[in-house]
């Protein structure tokens, strides 16, 4: 009887619905004093801090709801993230001004929140792989909580690339209307806010407007330029962006050169499909000999089962 009760009282019986417990009442009080801590203010004080920086985190705070209710830990992980993973931050920066995300994202917060969600993720990991699997469940759970994080992230760089491709879709047809404006007489400035207007819905459309609006606010046309071409960081808007200022500053027209970068662009775009079709042949072969052989089994299938368990006379 003694060795029964030891049995039951064993670690192992108990400290998985124990540790289980810790996880989600530590997650309820992280989300509670998290709230009460960021919601008894609007906006932050701007003393004794950079009042720039401070603007842009109550721009975030309006902006991303996550961030303004779990903001203590987002910065939190952005202080180990500098240090943790500072090689891989200006990649992330990047991806996010690509992927059209608020620009007061900073690379190492933004990787914060993805970190916070996969940590709020974690007690429904916690729970549910302990109740399947006991002690080996733990370990489970954290690998799908880093995995979780991982998947995120690569989430953002899919989208960044999803964007660049649209952009690099409807550019042609932008600079196409940026020349017929410019031939009919407009300033580049009247035909730049025309075209913005037009694809105002469209992510080449709200890059554009960036553009507009830094030349508004005193930016030259090239640096305003040069700083789009650093936000998108394709190797195609590059080379088109850097062709429009090497033309500007050599007194080339501009409309002469918009009308040849969106020729350049059509004649890129027509290469990639043959690039696509071309490579959809080898792709295709694989799945095609598998078929080939799986409907060769089926016809002659039964004739070789047949063979086989036929009586020989």
């Amino acid at each position: 009887m003694t060795m029964l009760i030891l049995a039951a009282t064993s670690p192992l019986h108990w400290l998985p619905p124990v540790l289980g417990s810790l996880l989600i009442g530590a997650a309820a009080f992280a989300l509670i004093w998290t709230v009460i801590n960021t919601l008894h203010s609007d906006d932050l004080e701007q003393e004794g801090e950079w009042r720039y920086d401070v603007n842009r985190i109550n721009e975030l705070r309006r902006a991303d709801s996550l961030y303004r209710y779990f903001q203590p830990l987002i910065q939190l992980f952005a202080r180990f993230n500098r240090g943790a993973f500072r090689e891989s931050l200006p990649e992330i920066s990047r991806e996010i001004q690509a992927a059209g995300l608020p620009r007061f994202w900073t690379a190492s917060e933004y990787l914060g929140k993805l970190e916070l969600i996969a940590l709020l993720m974690s007690p429904l990991y916690f729970y549910v792989c302990v109740q399947l699997m006991d002690m080996p469940g733990t370990v489970l759970a954290g690998v799908l909580t880093i995995l979780t994080a991982y998947l995120l992230r690569r989430q953002l760089a899919s989208r960044a690339r999803y964007r660049l491709l649209l952009i690099k879709r409807r550019l042609p047809f932008l600079l196409d209307l940026l020349t017929l404006l410019m031939e009919a007489g407009s300033t580049f400035l009247q035909a730049l806010r025309e075209a913005v207007d037009e694809f105002s819905e469209h992510p080449v459309g709200q890059e554009f407007g960036r553009v507009l609006a830094e030349m508004s606010m005193g930016k030259s046309r090239t640096a305003a330029l040069e700083a789009m071409r650093n936000r998108l960081n394709d190797d195609e808007i590059t080379s088109i962006v850097g062709s429009i200022i090497q033309g500007e500053n050599l007194g080339t027209p501009l409309a002469r050169l918009f009308r040849t970068q969106a020729d350049v662009l059509r004649i890129k775009r027509t290469q990639r499909a043959e690039t696509v079709a071309g490579e959809a042949g080898v792709k295709m072969l694989l799945p095609g000999i598998l078929i080939m052989a799986s409907t060769v089994i089926i016809i002659l299938g039964p004739f070789i089962l047949g063979f086989i368990y036929s009586p020989f006379f």
